[in-house]
């Protein structure tokens, strides 16, 4: 990426550093006055972050989970492989812990664990469990790439784009999903404009969106999400572009206020695409099967330690909405443009052919 005729260093939001060993990320609570990188070199910390959302969207969380078990392996200080084993495991459930709606977590944290578990002594294990989380790690970035270059055959020349919360760069382990394809388009010479909703209650795309793509030179605009339907009302969308928690086969989660968007979008003959990578997929479920995580009420009673409601009133805050298949223009992947439930048969054979078949575990 380059503004104004310099190239802008990758956002890279988790690293792994097996020789120290730690994971750095970007600390995103703190964006976007701050740009901070901290570490974990234990689990706790590691899952501390997670909760916290210093380490937030759906394939940064399966990087940070496929580092997490790679870092437990480093750390554990048990020399019979049984033991060792036992207590990799205990990390990953106090990881799997954390986040309950986002599948790519559980996806990072089961492909380590995996190699982990076949290994045939505990250095084994833990050469062969470094090496399966950078495997993750770089595989989810030529995953945001290959994103954006499939969106561009939806983004028109000119296009207005309307995006919710943050599935960037520092959603992912570069690039971004819905911001990968902005970001291909952008670099293609689309002239493309985003407006940025801002998300309430923890206004990541505010904070994060907005922040990720002024960063890169790319036009942004800031609004309410309240906003998005006056301006599809006035013709100044063109198309809405998100990312996804969990796609299942009946309905896509993702950052609450996505199915506002969603209906909006469908009312206004709007296509309304996600775009997700493979491990974003659990076709095999339906939306009734999955947890909505609901976070402290404090997130909406305040807003930078600053009370904006009733210190005692009632809340209602879950992290994440279910948007029905029958919205959904089209998921964006690595492998192409897809449809759900019609092509559910081709995503299963895609998955079996790339040796994904199953996942998560």
């Amino acid at each position: 990426m380059r503004l104004c005729g310099v190239a802008m260093q990758p956002l890279r939001p988790v690293l792994f550093h097996p020789d120290v060993p730690e994971i750095a990320f970007i600390e995103q609570t703190l964006l976007p006055g701050t740009l901070e990188t901290r570490s974990a070199r234990t689990i706790q910390e590691l899952a501390d972050a997670i909760r916290r959302l210093g380490i937030r969207g759906a394939p940064a969380l399966g990087c940070a989970g496929a580092c997490g078990i790679a870092l437990s392996a480093l750390i554990t200080r048990e020399s019979d492989l049984t033991k060792f084993i036992s207590a990799v495991r205990h990390d990953a459930d106090l990881l799997r812990s954390t986040r309950p709606t986002a599948v790519n977590l559980f996806y990072g944290i089961d492909r380590v664990m995996a190699v982990v578990e076949s290994a045939g002594s505990v250095k084994d294990a833990q050469v062969r469990a470094v090496r399966e989380a950078e495997a993750v790690v770089d595989s989810d970035r030529q995953t945001c790439h290959a994103i954006g270059n499939h969106g561009l055959q939806i983004v028109p020349h000119g296009a207005r784009i309307l995006t919710h919360c943050n599935a960037g760069a520092l959603a992912c382990g570069e690039w971004g999903t819905a911001l990968g394809v902005v970001r291909s388009a952008h670099e293609a010479g689309r002239d493309i404009r985003v407006y940025a909703c801002e998300t309430r209650p923890l206004l990541q795309g505010a904070r994060l969106t907005s922040w990720e793509l002024e960063r890169d030179g790319i036009d942004v605009t800031l609004i309410t999400d309240s906003m998005a339907a006056v301006l599809m009302r006035k013709g100044e969308i063109d198309l809405v572009i998100v990312g996804a928690d969990r796609v299942v086969s009946d309905a896509v989660f993702n950052k609450i206020g996505t199915y506002m968007h969603a209906v909006c979008a469908h009312a206004h003959q709007i296509p309304f695409y996600i775009a997700a990578p493979f491990s974003t997929f659990d076709e095999d479920a339906k939306e009734e099967m999955v947890p909505i995580e609901e976070r402290a009420g404090d997130e909406i009673r305040m807003i930078q330690n600053c009370s904006i409601a009733p210190r005692d009133i009632k809340v209602w805050n879950p992290a994440f909405d279910a948007t029905p298949m029958n919205l959904v223009t089209g998921i964006i992947t690595e492998h192409g443009i897809f449809r759900l439930p019609r092509d559910i048969d081709l995503i299963k054979e895609k998955k079996k052919s790339s040796g994904r078949e199953g996942f998560p575990a």
